[in-house]
């Protein structure tokens, strides 16, 4: 199927599937979060063990979007999201089968590998999607990341609740199962544009070890100690891995990942602009269940279930569904960079509403439903911004990458606020709590990274055909040209 004689209703439905898939991709990470609490007792180990059950995930999927990108562009990008499902498929099913800690650790470490699915489907929306519906797909795509991950957390509370844990792991393998059925069957293969490279092993190493490093000793700071000698050791490894890895990308003739093309300043500062909006993001995502479910006791907290507190969150999800395709056509009228500062401008608006809203379960809900609404406009943009930079061959590699900035951006958010959450504390009936301005700060800290974010995307530089056409894609937006 070419893009320009694909029926319409045929490319609704490889939209369709594409979004669907990379919402289950990340409802995978939000998927044991209503049962930390209860991991050490399920499966016999105490919570710093538990904890691994997320780290492992994240450490994972950090180092298989890109692998799986530039395998994606030697490839061909549906053939590798086929593979993706069978790790999430299996993994899920290893998770519904624990009754320990190694083999949950194992199966959340399978499910990582899937993650690659995600920054894959939009890639290959530039190869199957025709160039008016270019935009609207690419945002309500790459928007599935945080659609998933906010309805992750009410679906996973109320089966939790009411049945059995394993049947969360059960429903991932089915819904695995299903999107490589869809993939198989409405996805059209397209030849892979960079096929007969070598891969890059050694840069594949290299990334991993690096990532592995940094991510680790962002992630564990916290409970290992920033000034331990752990701690301080993975930084020191990621400060001497990280160049060295670079070093190598620049030298061997088929890298991992161009750095070359990365350093195109549109690239690399829409890469950066991703870092502070996945901060900006994460933070609404780390503080609000916290205020939802503190007791009504300590006069901020709402006192709301797990349950409750993730319906009252569901509707920024469903906001995010709605907003995505809107966001396509603000694209195709203004540009995607005047869409991606717009996004993050609403963002740091939804936590300037935070602190007159944070009073009620209501408020929080609207508040909520801002955030979202900004992440989806400046979700849906940056892909829309990597891929009209970078040639046909990179594309999918070169939005791995970007996907993991915005990773990245998450983990040091959730460092940071997670920090200034925890030492910002009071104490009542001998317990230590989050203080009201704890809160406070890291919605404002929240608000600060998302203006700073809208201020790196102004400094966006407008695009520039390249000199070889034949590198570049022959549909390029309309809208990226005015940018």
């Amino acid at each position: 199927m070419s893009a320009t004689t694909s029926p319409t209703g045929r490319t609704t439905a490889v939209v369709a599937t594409l979004a669907f898939a990379g919402t289950v991709a990340s409802l995978n990470q939000t998927l044991v979060t209503p049962l930390l609490a209860e991991l050490p007792r399920l499966l016999h180990t105490d919570s710093s063990n538990s904890a691994w059950v997320i780290t492992v995930t994240l450490l994972v999927s950090a180092v298989s979007v890109p692998v799986a990108g530039r395998l994606g562009d030697q490839l061909g990008k549906r053939r590798v999201m086929l593979v993706c499902t069978v790790p999430l498929l299996l993994g899920s099913v290893v998770c519904a089968l624990s009754s320990s800690i190694a083999p949950m650790i194992l199966g959340r470490g399978l499910q990582g590998l899937g993650s690659g699915i995600l920054p894959l489907g939009i890639a290959l929306l530039r190869d199957v999607v025709p160039k008016e519906r270019l935009s609207p797909s690419i945002s309500l795509v790459s928007a599935s990341m945080g659609i998933g991950a906010s309805l992750g957390l009410p679906l996973s509370a109320a089966v939790a609740q009411y049945v059995s844990w394993r049947y969360l792991f059960w429903g991932s393998a089915v819904l695995a199962l299903g999107i490589a059925l869809l993939l198989w069957r409405l996805v059209p293969a397209v030849p892979a544009v960079f096929g007969g490279q070598r891969f890059d092993v050694p840069g594949t190493v290299g990334l991993a070890a690096g990532l592995v490093a940094l991510l680790l000793a962002v992630s564990k700071g916290a409970d290992w100690g920033w000034t331990s000698a752990t701690v301080l050791g993975l930084f020191a490894a990621a400060v001497v891995v990280l160049p060295a890895w670079g070093w190598w990308e620049l030298r061997t003739r088929d890298p991992l990942i161009d750095l070359r093309t990365t350093a195109r300043p549109r690239v690399l500062i829409t890469n950066t602009a991703s870092v502070f909006v996945g901060f900006a993001m994460y933070a609404n995502s780390l503080i609000m269940p916290q205020l939802l479910q503190l007791p009504r006791a300590t006069g901020y907290g709402l006192g709301q279930t797990l349950l409750e507190s993730g319906l009252w969150m569901a509707p920024g999800g469903l906001m995010m569904m709605l907003v995505s395709p809107l966001g396509g056509r603000l694209i195709n009228a203004v540009g995607a960079k005047s869409t991606l500062v717009a996004g993050v401008l609403v963002i740091a608006c939804g936590y300037g509403l935070s602190m007159a809203l944070m009073q009620s379960a209501w408020g929080i809900a609207v508040v909520i439903i801002v955030i979202n609404s900004g992440v989806a406009l400046a979700y849906g943009s940056m892909p829309a911004l990597i891929l009209s930079s970078v040639p046909l061959s990179e594309t999918a590699a070169a939005n791995g990458f970007n996907t993991l900035m915005r990773s990245l951006g998450t983990s040091i958010g959730s460092a940071v606020i997670g920090a200034v959450l925890a030492n910002m504390v009071t104490t009542g009936h001998g317990v230590a709590f989050t203080s009201r301005s704890g809160f406070r700060a890291g919605l404002l800290i929240g608000c600060g990274v998302a203006l700073l974010a809208a201020v790196i995307a102004a400094a966006i530089p407008a695009l520039r055909r390249p000199a070889d056409d034949n590198e570049a894609d022959p549909r390029q937006e309309r809208s990226e040209a005015a940018v």
